[in-house]
């Protein structure tokens, strides 16, 4: 069959976010065929090119968000602006979503909002869409002053959100240009025959703005839309946001709860990637009926040296592994380790990370530095010794860690300290390796783990500190943790589990949900998949006019219209009677 993949900033490119995972699935699903919608997040994506891709993605279909829409009717639009008729239809139209954004939360409930709320966002949206269908882009009536104006009088019409009752003139106007990025899949010019219109299956690779063209593709052409989300996308729009004004937070949250429900309520199935994705699916008006949860895949051969025990790792020695962050907590873990340290003068703590890449990460990376050399002064074994720190700060790719798994080689066991986490791939790749764990209970981490390691709350340093002097003093207890995390990894979280479900799930949705569409040759039957599974099988499969005719007339009924599996199906059974029949006379 034909899979429309929907990304937004991350596959096909070769930076971006669920790149690995993407190349995994459309690599390891090669009997179908891809198309790839992509929405790129900035021009140095765009510059960096796309990965090598396999044969079987028939074609790549690219659109900038950072920039104004590259269609055609896009560009005539933006020569001839809209006529009277139709910016009376976008006022109409893009008022019912205002209204709708603007009451989301009114009543103090949380949640979706009230169900006239979301037909009013349905409708406004899928106006807008048809709207910008048929007459071109949207982007310059949705920074227009009758948007701006429109959006004024729903933030002060009685029902609307405090919130949003205090925006003034700049939040409306910082507002509109969000809305008018979010919005840019409705001008694209990917509805056609030659583009969504022609895949058997839209899959949206995470929820909100890259599930709007499965959105529409199914509004205008009847392609069922599967949605995976491994990370929330409302949640990490919740954390983007933190530098905007109130009044802008409340709007754009409107926005992104309404978007969630109607991307939740017309997916045929959504797949989160563990219980924490689910549960805010759930709160969001996801029907528990569509969520199946595909833990995602991850490959476990690069650790399987260390898994099978290659590499001990030092006894004494802590690991931790992970992007430098705040939400990471380390001023956390090296408060804990001061407390370890006490208790064990021998212990080590190792921090492998990649290279910092931004101000945020270096600043921070500095932080920490100033504070293990303040907790942990060189020292020395006598007065003939060189001094050395107890805590390390080491770069994956670099002499000690030329690749990842030796840096859970390094040590006995892996601590993860964050503060926030979504799914826990360093968890799972140290499980892979065969290492006990230290973990906060946060995000999906208590699923994750499954009573393999030891889970203690988060920002506590002194449980923290307990849970690893508790393995570093118990080597019996880390290698049966160990052994368990290992069996327990590679059952639930390879790529081979991954790519079994999906493959599943593809072909359940397109047995229920099938797209038919009309061969050029009138004599054969209309075929649901853009390749029907019988062309791939050897033999004859199209039965002669007459005997398709015999068997949809004479042999099952009159007015029953059999395919040409059951017409072959027919024949073989015919024969199969001419051979009986003939074997009787000579007998007789």
């Amino acid at each position: 069959m034909r899979i429309g993949l929907l990304t937004d900033g991350g596959y096909p490119y070769t930076a971006g976010e669920s790149g690995l995972w993407c190349d995994r699935l459309v690599r390891g699903l090669a009997r179908h065929e891809f198309d790839i919608f992509a929405l790129s997040r900035s021009r140095e994506q765009e510059a960096r090119g796309l990965v090598a891709l396999p044969p079987h993605v028939r074609r790549v279909r690219t659109a900038p968000l950072w920039a104004a829409p590259e269609t055609r009717a896009g560009r005539r639009r933006a020569e001839r602006g809209y006529g009277r008729r139709e910016r009376r239809e976008f006022a109409a139209q893009f008022g019912r979503l205002a209204t709708a954004l603007c009451t989301d939360g009114a009543d103090g409930a949380g949640g979706t909002g009230s169900a006239e709320g979301a037909d009013g966002f349905a409708e406004g949206l899928y106006g807008l869409a048809a709207l910008a269908r048929e007459h071109g882009g949207l982007g310059g009536e949705l920074r227009s002053e009758t948007a701006v104006r429109i959006l004024e009088a729903a933030c002060r019409a009685p029902g609307a959100n405090r919130a949003v009752r205090a925006a003034r003139v700049p939040d409306h106007l910082a507002f509109a240009a969000l809305l008018d990025r979010t919005l840019r899949p409705l001008s694209l010019d990917w509805y056609g025959d030659d583009a969504l219109a022609s895949v058997d299956l839209s899959h949206a690779v995470s929820g909100g703005r890259a599930a709007l063209p499965g959105l529409l593709a199914k509004r205008f052409c009847g392609v069922p839309l599967l949605v995976t989300e491994y990370g929330v996308q409302l949640r990490a729009q919740y954390l983007a946001n933190a530098q905007l004004s109130a009044s802008v937070r409340a709007l754009e949250a409107g926005f992104q709860r309404r978007l969630a429900a109607e991307v939740y309520a017309r997916a045929e199935l959504i797949t989160p990637g563990n219980t924490h994705a689910r549960r805010w699916q759930e709160r969001c008006g996801a029907d528990r009926a569509k969520l199946r949860t595909v833990y995602p895949g991850m490959s476990a051969d690069r650790f399987h040296a260390v898994g099978e025990g290659a590499y001990g790792g030092e006894p004494h020695t802590l690991v931790w592994v992970g992007r430098i962050e705040p939400a990471k907590d380390l001023i956390a873990l090296l408060h804990a380790f001061a407390e370890v340290r006490k208790a064990e003068p021998d212990a080590r703590l190792r921090l492998f990370s990649a290279p910092a890449h931004d101000a945020e990460a270096a600043g921070y990376l500095a932080q920490c530095r100033a504070l293990a050399a303040q907790l942990f002064p060189d020292e020395a074994a006598d007065a003939h010794a060189i001094g050395d720190n107890p805590v390390s700060f080491e770069e994956i790719g670099g002499p000690e860690a030329p690749e990842l798994a030796d840096a859970y080689a390094a040590g006995s066991v892996v601590v993860l300290s964050s503060v926030v986490e979504g799914f826990p791939l360093s968890l799972v790749e140290a499980m892979f390796c065969g290492r006990a764990t230290v973990s906060t209970d946060t995000g999906a981490v208590v699923e994750v783990i499954g009573g393999t390691g030891l889970v203690v709350p988060p920002r506590n340093p002194r449980a923290l500190a307990d849970a690893c002097l508790a393995l570093l003093r118990d080597p019996e207890r880390r290698s049966r943790l160990g052994a368990a995390a290992r069996a327990r990894a590679l059952e639930l979280f390879t790529v081979e589990q991954n790519l079994a479900a999906f493959r599943g799930i593809y072909l359940e949705l397109m047995s229920h949900n099938p797209v038919h569409r009309d061969s050029a040759d009138e004599a054969v039957a209309p075929q649901p998949f853009a390749h029907p599974a019988e062309a791939h099988v050897p033999g004859r499969w199209v039965a002669p006019t007459a005997a398709r005719g015999r068997a949809a007339q004479g042999k099952h009924g009159p007015g029953r219209a059999d395919g040409p599996v059951a017409v072959l199906m027919q024949e073989r059974l015919d024969t199969a009677r001419e051979r009986d029949a003939a074997a009787e006379g000579e007998g007789a």
